[in-house]
């Protein structure tokens, strides 16, 4: 191939990773935003409101107790048929998921069915997204060159904030438009954004579909048939180092994911902040978080993965402990700039990790490692934290939410600090680092 030719494939490889990357987090954030704002009073009516909220929340973590299963599902497939179909079906089986969200009747409408059916969907959507960001991430990895590994990365990790970005505009645009409609907007209005996710479902797999499978993967694809369940093969070679690359992921989603459910629920209902603020909050706070996982991507390639991304969590541990005492104060300005902060420090934690992860588990198991760890990350940073943050504000007051949030990121920082350097690494010749 040509270095024009290669330059234009990369460039469609990055560019597949974005798109595909951008719309599974949309969907997933617009749920998100939504579990915060709209489904305790559509989906949980009869509870109070603290138990709706929860009861709203947790179905939004649900996805998270089925991302594993996902991980090991689709890492297993990835690593025996390839990178390339497997993102293929994930895409499809998400965006599926998404849609269906949005046509469920309401509770008042179907009784029971309907949060039956919204925890069923959600499942699906973890599901998939278990093995959707390793995939996208191993396509770019494996095809840039090992200098330029966290630049093409970098494409992936924007999925999020762009994500961000998406979800919040799409849901101020139709929260302004039924402005003086509530009850309209409550009813149908809500699901718009999920609607919408049929046409960037298309787009996507359209691109997906025009990229070449991982090189890495052709040249091992006889020699990690041979070596056995990649599962076991991972856990039995690099079990440490799964747990460990799971504990430099949690930083990330445990900050984003913050600001985009129990955040904004806080701000909208007991604060009373419209919900237009909290909107445009979120949308200025993607951009944030963009902009700085395309800094600390590209730094990477410089200064290596593990410095970027120990910086990178080493702010995010005092920022984590102060960040809801700050929105507290009931502050507008205060609230705006303590949002935005957050999603620029959750960028800066995760632009390396789509050449991170990859580059520290050994070819023959490489999705799988990098599926399982990254989902480790996601569950213990993007679960439990919204989840358990009403209860413990209800009971012991917004201190103890601070005291969880700074001490999973402590957790986050010690994990990184134990893991290797692997910046430079071979993908398909090198030695496992250790």
């Amino acid at each position: 191939m040509t270095a024009g030719g290669r330059v234009h494939g990369l460039r469609r490889i990055a560019m597949a990773g974005y798109v595909g990357s951008a719309i599974e987090f949309y969907d997933f954030f617009i749920y998100g935003t939504a579990a915060a704002l709209v489904f305790p009073t559509v989906f949980f009516p009869d509870l109070g409101h603290v138990m709706a909220t929860t009861a709203s929340l947790g179905a939004f973590a649900s996805a998270f107790l089925f991302r594993p299963l996902g991980a090991a599902f689709f890492g297993h497939f990835g690593d025996r048929i390839g990178r390339k179909r497997t993102l293929v079906v994930t895409l499809l089986m998400m965006g599926t998921a998404t849609v269906g969200v949005g046509l469920i009747p309401s509770t008042a409408s179907i009784g029971i069915a309907a949060p039956l059916l919204l925890i069923g969907l959600r499942v699906v959507q973890g599901f998939a997204l278990g093995g959707e960001w390793a995939g996208a991430a191993l396509l770019s990895a494996e095809h840039a060159p090992a200098e330029r590994r966290g630049f093409y990365g970098m494409f992936t990790q924007l999925g999020l904030g762009t994500a961000l970005v998406l979800s919040n505009l799409v849901f101020l645009l139709v929260h302004i438009a039924f402005s003086g409609a509530a009850a309209a907007f409550l009813e149908w209005g809500w699901r718009i954004p999920f609607l919408l996710s049929a046409v960037l479902i298309a787009i996507a797999v359209f691109v997906r579909l025009s990229v070449t499978e991982s090189p890495v993967f052709t040249e091992i694809a006889t020699r990690a048939a041979d070596a056995g369940a990649p599962l076991t093969a991972a856990l039995r070679d690099q079990g440490g180092q799964v747990l460990l690359a799971g504990g430099a992921a949690l930083c990330a989603p445990m900050l984003a994911f913050q600001a985009g459910t129990f955040f904004i629920h806080y701000a909208a209902d007991h604060i009373d902040y419209s919900l237009n603020l909290v909107l445009l909050v979120g949308v200025l706070g993607g951009l944030c978080a963009v902009g700085c996982a395309a800094v600390s991507a590209v730094l990477s390639d410089i200064y290596g993965r593990r410095r970027v991304t120990g910086i990178g969590i080493a702010v995010a541990t005092p920022w984590a402990f102060a960040v809801f005492p700050l929105i507290e104060t009931r502050n507008p300005v205060v609230f705006g700039v303590a949002i935005m902060v957050t999603y620029a420090l959750s960028g800066v934690c995760m632009g390396p990790l789509a050449a991170y992860l990859p580059e520290i588990f050994a070819a023959e198991h490489r999705y799988t490692g990098a599926a399982v760890a990254h989902t480790i990350g996601s569950v213990l940073g993007g679960a439990l934290p919204p989840v358990v943050s009403p209860t413990l504000f209800t009971a012991v007051g917004g201190w103890a939410i601070a005291m969880m949030m700074g001490g999973l990121a402590l957790v986050g920082l010690l994990c990184v600090v134990a893991l290797p350097e692997t910046r430079g690494r071979t993908l398909s010749r090198d030695p496992i680092p250790r």
